[in-house]
């Protein structure tokens, strides 16, 4: 990840993403160079390089465990919420 993350900025840089959506623990953790859990995360307010950073399970969690679905629903509904307050 520490060799990536070079590429990584960069395709921020070009992309200019508005909310970048990190997919599961490893993902967060990473991104927000902390260790706290993923349900912490999933509830704070989070940001990677002045661009907010939404928390959420990775779809591989979902198929091994079906009852995280609603609160993943409940995430993108938040995203989509951030999204429509930055038009």
């Amino acid at each position: 990840m520490r060799r990536c993350e070079a590429y990584l900025v960069s395709q921020i840089e070009l992309i200019r993403p508005r909310i970048i959506c990190a997919l599961g623990r490893i993902a967060a953790q990473w991104l927000l160079r902390t260790e706290a859990p993923l349900s912490a995360l999933r509830v704070g307010e989070h940001t990677y390089r002045d661009i907010p950073v939404i928390v959420t399970y990775h779809p591989a969690a979902l198929l091994r465990n079906p009852n995280f679905k609603r609160a993943t629903w409940e995430d993108f509904k938040k995203l989509r919420g951030m999204l429509n307050a930055l038009e």
